[in-house]
């Protein structure tokens, strides 16, 4: 017997949390959105939703919309000194069930979902840090909430916090290399492909890549997510050097940027990632569940972090559709996630070196060996697999198709 109505509290309005509102409400719970600021917005730049995340947004409704501003993506391109190409996937190895991708900005990404999340009356407390939480009768849980506030009880508590999460004990560990990331406008006479993610590479320390996004949900412009690899601990030297001295040296490395670097006039333009790599090892506590990076999180060279976490959305979804009650329902949600979250946490820690690390040996080894190989069957298809997020099938349990 299904569950009955349940109060769910979900902390965090990112892709995470905004899908897991949207379906739970769906399903005819309670739902209560819990964000820190006073208005939910979105933090990043760009991303890729992969097959994986476009087919929970079609269970949403939003595939269509999110089509209609985002970037269809159909290759990644990447090059390294003297032109030689070390990486090259293409998603019709996988034929028709996966053949592109999406570009998005994050902020278009949050708006769609925020929009639907509005549109169906679902209730967003806004100025609301939470802090902790805290189990009340049984399994039953209450939010602390910044100034010694409390909310609940609740049913059940969604940790869609991310990385920093502080309602799960921290774990793993910061990387050495982040990004900086700017959003621009589309230089549509540059010569860069509109439906490609592009990046150029000097061994796997310094690299500049090129996504399209699209436009913002009110915009009529295409946009460019344009980003830069650089050591966490470097920041302060590149902000002291100056703007004109790192376009210079990104110039060098790849002449066509020039119309996208014009356009940068201040470092505010520009944001610091910081990446780290953490998996939470018990991500199911008693009327509780992480979603997302607050359980899972990793550089983001295979890009599927919002494509994960729109997956663990739908798997609790499913699980409390059928499970009779809480605790097996989560149970059942980690379950129908965990392989997937290992492979593809493992994979990431494998392949981040290679594109994000201060080695000369990976990198040799990246563009004289493995760049050719990949180029051959069955090596391209594998290569699609994985940047899609099909492998080990994750939309399998989940009753989902590409």
């Amino acid at each position: 017997m299904p569950l009955q109505r349940l109060d769910i509290a979900i902390a965090g309005c990112g892709p995470a949390g905004l899908a897991a509102a949207l379906l739970l409400h769906r399903d005819g719970h309670r739902v209560t959105l819990f964000d820190r600021f006073d208005a939910p917005r979105p933090v990043g730049s760009g991303l890729m939703i992969q097959p994986t995340g476009f087919a929970v947004l079609r269970e949403l409704g939003l595939a269509e919309t999110l089509l209609a501003h985002g970037a269809r993506v159909t290759r990644l391109h990447g090059e390294a000194d003297r032109g030689r190409v070390v990486l090259d996937v293409r998603y019709a190895a996988l034929g028709k069930r996966a053949g592109f991708g999406v570009g998005v900005h994050r902020a278009t990404l949050f708006a769609l979902l925020h929009r639907a999340v509005a549109a169906q009356g679902i209730t967003v407390e806004t100025g609301c840090p939470v802090t902790g939480s805290i189990r009340v009768a049984g399994d039953r849980r209450q939010l602390q909430l910044d100034g010694n506030r409390m909310a609940g009880p609740f049913d059940l508590v969604v940790d869609a916090l991310g990385t920093r999460t502080p309602l799960a004990p921290p774990c793993g560990r910061a990387l050495a290399y982040g990004a900086l990331w700017g959003t621009l406008d589309w230089p549509a006479a540059a010569g860069f492909d509109p439906a490609a993610l592009e990046q150029r590479y000097r061994r796997a320390s310094v690299m500049v890549g090129v996504l399209p996004v699209g436009r913002y949900p009110d915009g009529d412009r295409q946009q460019a997510a344009f980003f830069w690899s650089l050591r966490a601990d470097r920041l302060a030297d590149w902000h002291a050097a100056g703007l004109a001295a790192w376009k210079a040296q990104v110039a060098t490395l790849w002449p066509a940027t020039r119309p996208l670097l014009d356009q940068i006039a201040s470092p505010d333009q520009l944001t610091f990632a910081h990446y780290a790599h953490r998996t939470l090892s018990t991500p199911a506590e008693p009327g509780m569940l992480h979603l997302g990076d607050a359980w899972h999180s990793a550089s983001p060279q295979l890009g599927q972090g919002a494509n994960m976490a729109l997956l663990d959305a739908y798997a609790l979804a499913l699980a409390l559709r059928r499970a009779p009650d809480v605790a097996t329902a989560l149970a059942d949600a980690v379950a129908m996630r965990r392989r997937h979250v290992r492979l593809y946490q493992a994979l990431t820690a494998l392949f981040t070196p290679v594109y994000q690390s201060d080695s000369r040996i990976i990198p040799l080894i990246r563009d004289r060996v493995i760049g050719p190989l990949s180029k051959l069957w069955p090596a391209t298809r594998i290569q699609a697999a994985m940047v899609s997020g099909l492998i080990g099938d994750p939309l399998g349990p989940l009753s989902l198709r590409a």
